[in-house]
């Protein structure tokens, strides 16, 4: 059995804890994580690296990094406005596969599965060049508070309303009030959807107050 099977949450945030306050861009380099390629950014770059670093082969399977739990990271930054740090911008929760949403209700969907246990780590974003950012937090998030997780089952059945209604290409990220639909890939044209999570409910996962 391999470590991704039976490595506990417990046990990755002990081991992820240490990092923070750290520079993680180094550990990159060190782990042979590809943050550019061909001038085009990897923004998957700091996921992949703490994945590495808790001695997990990558994997871009649907099913969560743990047996039970899946692992995020996410950009964040000083917002002057707001006066306090605030995510930088959504966040890729899991792809859209038009034939699965409509076959699966939500808790059987793979949007439940990724949000049901997480660790979420918060990086700092210093620039464009990504040469540095510090591992500003770490935390965990279950998606277990029944408010919640009716607005993200309403916002999963929007999409599978409109696929089913209006086709798959009519989704678009003004839809949804915590998770929305928006298209994932290489250029403007892409025909891929993914769900993200908003900027204000990846605020709630990270533990941020929420205005």
């Amino acid at each position: 059995m391999t470590e991704r099977a039976v490595l506990s949450r417990k046990e990755a945030v002990e081991r992820l804890e240490k990092l923070i306050g750290q520079d993680i861009r180094p550990l990159a380099d060190k782990y042979k994580v590809t943050v550019f390629k061909n001038g085009k950014l990897n923004k998957e770059w700091a996921g992949h690296t703490l994945e590495k670093h808790l001695g997990f082969s990558l994997s871009s399977l649907q099913a969560p990094n743990g047996l039970s739990w899946e692992l995020k990271a996410v950009p964040l930054e000083y917002n002057k406005n707001m006066g306090k740090i605030w995510p930088k911008e959504t966040m890729a929760i899991t792809m859209i596969n038009p034939k699965d949403v409509m076959a699966k209700k939500f808790e059987e969907s793979h949007l439940f599965l990724k949000l049901r246990s997480l660790i979420i780590c918060g990086r700092m974003f210093e620039s464009k060049a990504e040469e540095h950012s510090i591992l500003h937090s770490v935390g965990t998030f279950d998606l277990i508070d029944e408010k919640m997780k009716e607005q993200v089952r309403s916002d999963y059945e929007l999409v599978r309303a409109n696929i089913k209604n209006r086709g798959f290409k009519v989704l678009t990220g003004k839809m949804g009030v915590y998770v929305q639909p928006r298209t994932k890939g290489p250029g403007h044209g892409s025909i891929s959807r993914a769900f993200y999570a908003k900027r204000k409910f990846l605020a709630i996962i990270l533990g941020i107050e929420v205005p």
